[in-house]
């Protein structure tokens, strides 16, 4: 399969549809899920040819309709055909990245003093929050993703507006607001980590329609990364 066209399901009304309707070349681990801050879900099986960068800004995906009218997603730009731009984010939610989480280098000393006032005030687990920030950004504090989520922890500008966040990209702002909304999440799932931080990437709603860690291939990588850096984080 090429990387110019991935979905071949013709007359498809919605990207869960055009899943459901392929002809068994994708599985639903392949595919990846992109909700926008206004809401539109999209689907892709793109993968990302640097799954270590942290910000994605020139790692674009376009999706078009072909001659045929199949619905399709390439890392080239159509030259004749009007298109759509999606573009990835999040340093851990790659499924097939080549990190290997168990042993890659821990960012123990950055920002400590930050991390730890903002864990105390919100009462989250100081390893738990330095996880979330290696997971989300590898500790660039300036990374932006290409639908906007700023910073460190990654916040969406409207996020970070309603968690009083003024100044994204100042690194002890972005981590009490970060704290601040994984505290919402642990509270909101009764201190289950794993249904905490899956919101913290794919949204409350969707953890609670799945009753569980959503089943979209980023979601679960993220998890399971957190997972592991948590746990790192904890003994060191």
């Amino acid at each position: 399969m090429t990387r110019t066209t991935l979905f071949k399901c013709l007359g498809a009304t919605a990207a869960m549809a055009a899943l459901l309707a392929c002809s068994g070349t994708l599985t639903a681990d392949e595919i990846r899920r992109i909700e926008h801050p206004d809401g539109r879900i999209e689907y892709t099986n793109i993968k990302s040819k640097n799954p270590a960068r942290a910000s994605t800004r020139n790692e674009t995906v376009y999706r078009y309709k072909d001659r045929h009218g199949v619905v399709s997603y390439s890392n080239q730009r159509p030259e004749t055909r009007e298109f759509d731009v999606i573009r990835f984010h999040c340093y851990a939610c790659d499924p097939n990245s080549t990190v290997d989480w168990h042993n890659t280098p821990l960012f123990t000393s950055s920002y400590r003093n930050e991390i730890t006032s903002a864990a105390r005030e919100f009462d989250v687990d100081p390893a738990l929050v330095r996880a979330v920030i290696h997971a989300e950004s590898a500790f660039n504090p300036d990374a932006v993703s290409p639908v906007g989520a700023q910073g460190l922890m990654q916040l969406m500008p409207e996020t970070a507006k309603d968690l009083g966040v003024s100044k994204p990209f100042e690194v002890s702002e972005n981590i009490r607001g970060g704290a601040h909304y994984l505290s919402q999440m642990l509270q909101r799932f009764d201190g289950d980590i794993r249904l905490a931080t899956a919101a913290y990437n794919a949204g409350p709603g969707a953890v609670s329609r799945y009753k569980g860690v959503p089943p979209y291939a980023e979601t679960k990588a993220y998890v399971n990364r957190v997972g592991i850096l948590h746990q790192r984080y904890a003994a060191n």
